[in-house]
């Protein structure tokens, strides 16, 4: 047995970009993409400023985050200890890249899947030392075997003042560094220039991270300038907020049709037995559409069913689907059969599987563990309350083209769900868990998606909540009442994708190398 890693000598290294000119031609990584890069930092001012180097590249974590969330197993633990990939499984979901706390992992443009540092497995299977290591021309990239006991770098690691990026991610990485700066293993601890970098493209939100002034105001927190880095964007966007709208309203409005038959309205069969599991399936469709549209190979989208790695979430959240278009589609069946009684039984499972696909995002959330945002455990309730709100918001726009059982309660519905997300996000910035958290917060809040987020607000509650109130208090049931309830429901719904948005950005604004 063998667990191969790196030891970077970050004392050694000269940043000559031998290593990272060496993997490109190796693995013909193409430009804008890098599987290792140097990345440059400078600290002090003149005349004791200091330039320093830190390799950047892929951890090969013992407890590798990108394995587990990978739907189909393209990325895999090899008999080395290697993280490998296998492009011809890989459907481009992005998973993996929200996964890793390190950024290792890219988009290659050509091929449309995810890739990272290999360690040059098709060199170790045949003896050879890793391209990078080959080149370096002051040997600062070592690799140790840590099943080795008398491995010479093994024992250097040992007893020599090393460090590892991020360790309060339990991911046990198996790349050290020797001689490092903090601040060069700590993105959040630098910030880019205004006047940008030297020989690179800037990283726009790192570039933007608060400074100290010459008066000491500012973040005590950054302590250095990044001067080369490579550059990440987004990738998760608007596609995802839209399926996390779209499928809170299919689980939503069968949620809210459970919650008719409990109150006594089975036998309403258009309200209740037909129409909801109609805009079930139709929002059910629409996110199936934004998911498969999201990923960078949607001609794979079946892998998630056929080369299924039940560990991940993205998996998970494909049979929940499907079991809860299944349902609709009995509940459907029922409804057009007038089957009050069978109703009855089918809404408890219906109600379940509503709730879990409007909620299994936020255990997929979970696994994204380089988005510290991300990890909120109000998540779940936050996902659960919005999923009311949809579906009290379907049924008020369908009020005004039907009769609506149990009128008032949708309106309660509406108000109470929007008052409960209202409720947990404010609480949630409250938190100030991590630094990655609090950066995230404030651009969220304040910062690039302060828009987004503020207009979320303003339109997905505090413009429900006012418009259900004077409803409820007017206690017009007419045409005025409906027309404003469902004005309101419109409203949540826009600033629930809103909202939505400015979440997602928001937690991959903080740079992770």
């Amino acid at each position: 047995m063998t667990r191969l890693g790196f030891l970077l000598d970050s004392d050694s290294c000269i940043g000559c970009h031998a290593c990272t000119i060496a993997c490109k031609s190796e693995h013909d990584v193409p430009l804008g993409v890098n599987r290792t890069w140097v990345k440059y930092i400078e600290t002090g001012s003149f005349p004791n400023a200091s330039r320093k180097f830190s390799v950047m590249r892929c951890n090969q974590c013992e407890d590798a985050p990108c394995m587990t969330i990978c739907p189909t197993n393209a990325l895999f633990r090899a008999d080395n200890g290697v993280v490998d990939f296998q492009d011809d499984d890989c459907i481009g979901c992005k998973s993996c890249m929200n996964a890793c706390p390190y950024d290792a992992l890219y988009i290659n443009p050509e091929t449309n899947t995810a890739q990272k540092c290999n360690f040059c497995n098709h060199r170790i299977e045949v003896d050879l030392a890793p391209s990078c290591v080959v080149v370096c021309p002051t040997e600062a990239i070592k690799v140790v075997d840590f099943d080795d006991p008398d491995d010479p770098i093994g024992k250097l690691i040992g007893r020599e003042d090393v460090a590892v990026r991020t360790p309060e991610q339990n991911t046990k990485p198996k790349v050290y560094y020797k001689g490092a700066d903090q601040a060069s293993l700590d993105p959040t601890r630098t910030k880019i220039a205004a006047d940008g970098m030297i020989w690179a493209d800037t990283t726009k939100h790192h570039r933007r991270l608060p400074l100290l002034d010459e008066h000491g105001h500012g973040d005590p927190g950054v302590v250095a300038r990044t001067t080369y880095t490579t550059s990440h964007k987004t990738t998760w966007d608007r596609m995802v907020s839209g399926y996390l709208v779209t499928k809170a309203i299919a689980g939503g409005v069968m949620l809210m049709a459970a919650l008719m038959i409990v109150l006594g309205h089975a036998d309403e069969q258009a309200a209740v037995g037909v129409v909801p599991p109609m805009i079930a399936g139709v929002f059910l469709a629409i996110t199936g559409a934004l998911l498969v549209g999201d990923l960078k190979q949607p001609k794979r989208f079946h892998y998630l069913l056929t080369k299924s790695n039940f560990d991940s979430w993205l998996v998970k959240g494909a049979y929940v689907l499907s079991a809860f278009a299944a349902l609709s589609a009995v509940w459907f069946v029922l409804g057009v059969a007038d089957a009050d009684d069978a109703l009855k039984f089918a809404a408890i499972p219906t109600a379940i599987f509503g709730a879990a696909t409007a909620g299994y995002t936020a255990f997929l959330f979970a696994q994204c563990e380089g988005r510290d945002l991300w990890q909120t455990p109000l998540l779940l309730p936050l996902l659960l309350a919005r999923s009311v709100v949809a579906g009290a918001a379907a049924y008020a726009v369908l009020d005004v083209v039907m009769d609506v059982p149990s009128q008032r309660a949708v309106w309660w519905a509406l108000l109470g769900g929007v008052i409960a997300v209202g409720f947990l996000t404010w609480v949630e910035l409250q938190s100030r868990g991590s630094r990655h958290v609090e950066l995230a917060i404030a651009s969220m809040t304040t910062g690039d998606h302060a828009a987004w987020f503020n207009w979320g607000l303003s339109l997905g509650v505090l413009a429900p909540v006012g418009l259900a109130t004077v409803a409820l208090v007017a206690d017009d049931t007419g045409g005025v009442g409906v027309a404003t309830v469902a004005v309101a429901g419109v409203f949540a719904l826009i600033g629930m994708w809103l909202s939505e948005t400015a979440f997602v950005r928001a937690g991959q604004s903080v740079p992770l190398s």
